[in-house]
């Protein structure tokens, strides 16, 4: 199954689940259900865009877009986290309103089977767009994976606060339980935020990643002078990196061109989708630019 069916499978579990939270929400009255409901309902939103990010960010590179459309996952992971933010307010808000205002929750067991049905199902769901984020490295499936899962550990809290509602009577368990999982969503969301937002403004690979790609250059040092200009960046599941090679001015070209497949090579068996670019200079190349 491709990652546009896998994304596709979580649009069809989130709206069933959406359906279901909304209409027992209403007859239950409880504003933690119809929180959850909202929080789904982002769930679903954030499922059809990981949906239609992967479609396009898998498309190859065009004449309008020569470096491939790899940054839509990396906007749409943005989009997602910003959409949590939203739902993350507005159940804060909805809960302190209850608080002043308690209302009685009916039908609390409905509620409860409810929540623990969908808890299932997303967590099944996220479990299998997680195995397919990692294999492809899709920011957007990742990000989709955390709503998911999100929406697990949210739902069951909503179920146990429903359920000590109805053994002990305590109706303000309902809106507290509602604001702890708002937070929560919303520090989720701020993890993400941070891994998602930076490639849209080029930053570099993590210091573990482009430590790596320098040990593979540097295994290959006894066959050049050196390197410079080394710059990386990541694109949705792409990583970009390019340097500047400094070689002995005997070298001829197929031997200088040998030394940078394999370098390239060796890198992109470990970063399989990687776009390396070497750029190589000959000794005396180097010494006119450094007199001038």
């Amino acid at each position: 199954m491709n990652s546009a069916k896998i994304a596709f499978l979580s649009v069809i579990s989130n709206s069933v689940i959406v359906i279901l939270k909304i209409i027992v929400g209403i007859l239950t009255g409880s504003v933690a259900v119809l929180s959850e409901a909202i929080h789904s309902s982002l769930d679903l939103m954030a499922s059809l865009i990981a949906f239609f990010s992967v479609r396009i960010s898998n498309k190859p590179a065009d004449k309008d877009h020569r470096y491939g459309h790899g940054k839509v996952e990396n906007l749409s992971g943005t989009i997602e986290t910003l959409l949590i933010f939203i739902a993350g307010f507005w159940i804060i808000y909805e809960c302190v309103h209850k608080l002043i205002n308690p209302m009685p929750i009916k039908l609390p067991m409905l509620g409860i089977l409810v929540m623990l049905f969908g808890a299932l199902v997303n967590l099944v769901v996220s479990k299998i767009i997680s195995r397919t984020a990692k294999k492809t490295k899709s920011m957007a499936m990742k990000s989709n994976a955390l709503h998911l899962l999100t929406d697990v550990y949210t739902s069951l809290g909503v179920a146990a606060s429903l359920l000590l509602v109805s053994i002990t009577g305590w109706h303000f368990l309902d809106p507290i339980i509602g604001i702890a999982l708002a937070i929560y969503i919303m520090i989720e969301a701020y993890k993400l935020m941070k891994e998602s937002f930076p490639p849209l403004l080029d930053a570099s690979l993590s210091q573990n990643e482009e430590e790596e790609i320098l040990k593979i250059i540097r295994f290959y040092k006894k066959e050049f002078i050196e390197y410079h200009d080394f710059r990386t960046r990541r694109s949705g599941p792409n990583e970009w990196i390019d340097f500047h090679l400094v070689v002995p001015s005997h070298y001829n070209f197929e031997r200088v061109h040998r030394l940078c497949d394999k370098i390239e090579g060796e890198i992109i068996n470990r970063f399989p989708d990687a776009h390396v670019l070497i750029h190589p200079e000959p000794e005396h190349e180097r010494q006119s630019k450094g007199s001038q």
